[in-house]
């Protein structure tokens, strides 16, 4: 088991906590890894792209003139797509980018993430996050006091004083432990959990 030291938010060693090998010593599988974060992304996309084929455009349902015996190139419409304001060839059209991982390797991935963390040393334990007010000045402390910048922080549960104390800053975000994911643990350059937040997540996920 590894050992990690654990602070207030004052930005002092305070003790340590042992986390479990089943969630934070797992096997780094990269493949895994990256397909975690490919469906993550494609799930995000709208993929509301679309053009008008010549079958869409309006107008065109006349032969411009006869087949024969006029010195052009025979044509069938005006909206044939080598016209001005003809349709477009193979026209993007709306889909669905969205693809699916099995649960288990979905697990795995997001046990190799917060696995890399740790052994990176980016894996940074608070003993509580609390706030009196919503004040994002102390937030920022907090984080000055740990000498962090570009920090996940995971709570584990909804305390709206540091949801909102962190939402005015661009380089920090919050999650609780059911929103956790591959993304969002790799994107950021440290990952900062409460105690209570580490126990929940290695009881949904040993």
């Amino acid at each position: 088991m590894a050992n990690v030291a654990v602070y207030n938010m004052e930005g002092k060693e305070v003790g340590t906590i042992e986390l479990s090998d089943a969630v934070f010593g797992a096997k780094i599988n990269e493949h895994l890894v990256h397909m975690a974060v490919l469906q993550q992304l494609a799930n995000k996309r709208q993929g509301t792209q679309k053009a008008k084929t010549r079958a869409e455009v309006r107008g065109g349902g006349r032969k411009p003139w006869r087949q024969k015996g006029t010195g052009h190139a025979r044509q069938g419409s005006t909206r044939a797509p080598q016209w001005t304001h003809g349709g477009v060839v193979f026209a993007p059209t709306p889909r669905d980018y969205s693809f699916k991982l099995n649960k288990k390797e979905k697990r795995a991935a997001l046990k190799a993430a917060l696995t890399s963390r740790v052994t990176e040393n980016k894996f940074v334990v608070l003993d509580e996050l609390k706030f009196d007010e919503i004040k994002t000045k102390r937030f920022v402390e907090v984080m000055n006091n740990l000498k962090l910048r570009r920090a996940l922080v995971v709570l584990n549960d909804m305390d709206i004083n540091v949801i909102k104390s962190a939402s005015n800053v661009p380089w920090v975000k919050t999650a609780q432990t059911n929103e956790l994911n591959v993304y969002d643990v790799l994107k950021y350059e440290t990952v900062i959990v409460t105690k209570d937040a580490v126990k929940t997540i290695e009881e949904v996920y040993a």
